[in-house]
């Protein structure tokens, strides 16, 4: 049998394998992907990708020096932009300054000069076009500094942030889990079988996600590839420990290695299952979300548990029993008939949580009340050129240009509305507060375009508010069907549909893990009380990291997306250590009692959902070592809370809040009365009332 499901693994393999090289291909990073097709700023991108001509990548040339520019300089930028224009016609560039005013314009102190280039998208993308529109521009007299800006430009380095990603993040998060792995088991061997079954969960999940692209049109970002591979890795190897953790239990008793599997399979398989149906539970709630990128993780994540918790119950433990006792050398465990229990560290802990219960709840709740104070911090939106660890060109020429171009400091505004209504649409957006300027372009396919310039930095609420006016005063024109896109007006659609996101997703994830938790511990008051932990190690992390981000890492602000993908995650990985515990604290209280029953499962599962913990929380910490905020945010936050979980919450907060609230922790089921035991003994449980007595 081990045999069989082996080689249905090698054909299942050698099918998969070469599909999940296939993921990038299908993968994007354009906000318009992200966004949901009713949002206004898509229905202006695929208005422009439908007009002839194509959408244009618009990319902004600021050139300037310290001391003021020489006729040189001027001469320079005038060659440039001819070059520019010839090379990419027919829309090349947009007057700057009037109407009618050349293509370029010279700052009031003389030390700078800009123009716009829009380069149609039918010449390739904007990561294909910044290197050589910089290098192109390399030919100009020395002290002229130049930067290519502008929101094509941003999109560019971007995407070059991305290039090679999820080789690094695959790469990384092997060598991470490795490390930890032989860390944990001090053999040179037994390492290796989990990591090759996660290696290939990670495959099959990622050629799965490229079916399910290609079959349904789900959206596939960067990030989201990226959490998948972290997200495969790290509960795929929690399940991996788990498992060798039962197996090398019921290796002590049982002499045959395949009888030995079958105990512990049926030890820890409902504990693994619950755990990965509550975090696929939660996963498949993103369905509800507007935003594509949301919903797009929750088919992507689902089926990367789904591979896991399969490649785990099945490969895994076929490759086990085929390689035998062996595996685990030079600590064999040997089968005998009166096996020696050892108090340990982790029994030693529940002693100590017994005798003082109240110092124990009241002590980890001030904890997490401490760290959940830094909420109070700066948790504002961060601006899209904030997002970069060490800031590119493209954001560094938004500086500049902002300091000798005040008035062009926002991002462009792209408005289209029917011709016969453009001299009213101009005269109205001109007269809007925070605009600064405005010009007509081109009229094709029954639309005509207008670009409008903001007078406030980009992605600032000076900026939305500016964007919402504008949309408000086009909107009233009747009969002109004037929308209202451009790179600012699609962060300002995305920071709205994620607030509307999470006030639907944060309290459906709720009730979902919730009824999960209650089905799996058939009773009410336990999963109402993990959920409770749950959120507020939440609150905890989410404060603890402002702190770092804001304090130490001198961040400005926290991601639109981050809130929502780490309460999902805090939320369904967290509520998983408590499944392991309380799962085995039922299993143990049928038999021991409610205190003796929980206190038998911290000393089994300590040690091992505390290693799981470490090794999920590094997986998520590989994330810190990329170079965008985003992605260090996401992981450093589901890190620290994913710690928090396993050392304090489940270690500390829970076992002491069962030993508070006693066998009433399972009502309303039969464990939550009292219950006569055989033979005439007293209670196990020493503080049981006494209803339990014969």
């Amino acid at each position: 049998m081990p045999w069989l499901v082996i080689g249905l693994w090698l054909v299942l393999a050698a099918v998969m394998v070469p599909l999940s090289g296939k993921l990038s291909s299908v993968t994007t990073d354009s906000a318009v992907d992200a966004l949901p097709a009713s949002a206004e700023s898509t229905k202006v991108a695929v208005l422009e990708d439908s007009l002839p001509g194509g959408e244009d990548n618009t990319f902004v040339f600021v050139y300037h020096r310290a001391g003021g520019l020489t006729d040189a300089d001027r001469a320079t930028v005038e060659r440039h932009y001819n070059t520019f224009a010839k090379r990419y016609p027919p829309k090349a560039a947009a007057p700057a300054d009037e109407d009618e005013g050349p293509p370029t314009s010279r700052s009031t102190d003389g030390k700078a000069m800009t123009f716009t280039l829009d380069v149609s998208t039918t010449y390739g993308p904007p990561e294909d076009l910044v290197g050589p529109l910089r290098d192109d521009a390399k030919d100009r007299p020395a002290g002229l500094e130049l930067e290519v800006t502008g929101p094509a430009a941003i999109d560019g380095d971007m995407d070059a942030v991305f290039d090679g990603i999820d080789l690094q993040v695959f790469l990384t998060t092997v060598i991470v889990v490795t490390v930890l792995l032989i860390l944990t088991y001090r053999s040179p061997v037994l390492w290796f079988v989990p990591l090759m079954a996660v290696g290939v969960a990670a495959l099959t999940s990622m050629a799965t996600v490229y079916l399910l692209v290609k079959g349904f049109g789900i959206v596939v970002d960067n990030q989201n590839s990226a959490l998948l591979t972290i997200l495969v890795f790290g509960v795929g190897t929690d399940y991996a420990l788990l498992l060798i953790a039962r197996y090398r239990e019921s290796l002590h008793h049982h002499e045959n290695v395949r009888v030995a599997m079958v105990h512990a399979l049926r030890g820890a398989a409902p504990a693994i299952v619950a755990s990965a149906a509550t975090v696929v539970a939660g996963l498949l709630c993103l369905l509800v979300a507007d935003l594509n990128s949301i919903s797009g993780l929750g088919p992507i994540g689902a089926a990367g548990i789904l591979c896991a918790l399969v490649a785990m119950l099945t490969l895994f433990p076929a490759v086990l029993v085929v390689l035998g006792r062996r595996i685990f050398w030079p600590a064999i465990p040997r089968f005998s008939t009166a096996v020696e229990e050892k108090v340990g560290l982790w029994g030693r802990l529940g002693a100590a949580i017994s005798r003082r219960r109240w110092v124990a709840t009241l002590g980890s709740l001030g904890i997490l009340g401490l760290l959940a104070v830094g909420l109070a911090g700066n948790t504002g939106a961060l601006r899209e050129q904030d997002q970069f660890l060490s800031a590119p060109e493209s954001v560094t020429g938004f500086t500049v240009l902002r300091q000798h171009f005040p008035e062009l400091g926002g991002q462009p505004m792209t408005i289209y509305t029917r011709p016969a209504y453009e001299v009213r649409v101009l005269n109205v957006v001109k007269g809007t507060p925070g605009v600064v300027q405005a010009f007509p372009g081109e009229t094709k396919g029954g639309w005509v375009d207008i670009s409008v310039f903001p007078k406030d930095a980009p992605d600032t609420v000076a900026e939305y508010d500016t964007i919402k006016r504008v949309r408000a005063a086009v909107h009233a024109v009747s009969g002109a069907e004037a929308i209202v896109g451009g790179p600012s007006a699609e962060n300002l659609d995305t920071e709205v549909t994620t607030s509307r996101d999470e006030k639907l997703v944060i309290p459906l994830v709720l009730a979902v893990v919730l009824i999960v938790l209650g089905l799996l511990l058939r009773a009410i008051v336990a999963p109402l009380i993990l959920m409770a932990t749950v959120v507020v190690s939440f609150a905890a992390a989410f404060g603890g990291s402002v702190f770092v981000f804001d304090t130490i890492l001198g961040f400005k602000g926290i991601d639109y997306s981050v809130p929502l993908l780490a309460f999902l995650f805090l939320v369904a990985l967290g509520v998983d250590y408590n499944i392991f515990l309380v799962s085995r604290a039922r299993e143990e209280t049928v038999r021991l009692g409610t205190r003796d029953g929980m206190l038998k499962a911290l000393s089994a599962t300590g040690g091992v959902i505390t290693s799981a913990g470490l090794v999920l929380a590094a997986t998520f910490a590989v994330l810190v070592s990329l170079p965008l905020v985003m992605l260090i945010e996401v992981g450093f936050l589901v890190a620290f809370g994913v710690l928090l979980d396993a050392l304090l919450v489940r270690s500390v907060l829970v076992p002491a809040l069962t030993l508070l609230i006693g066998r009433r922790m399972w009502w309303p089921s039969r464990l939550s009365r009292p219950v006569e035991l055989p033979d005439g003994q007293r209670p196990l449980v020493d503080d049981e009332e006494p209803a339990l007595q014969r």
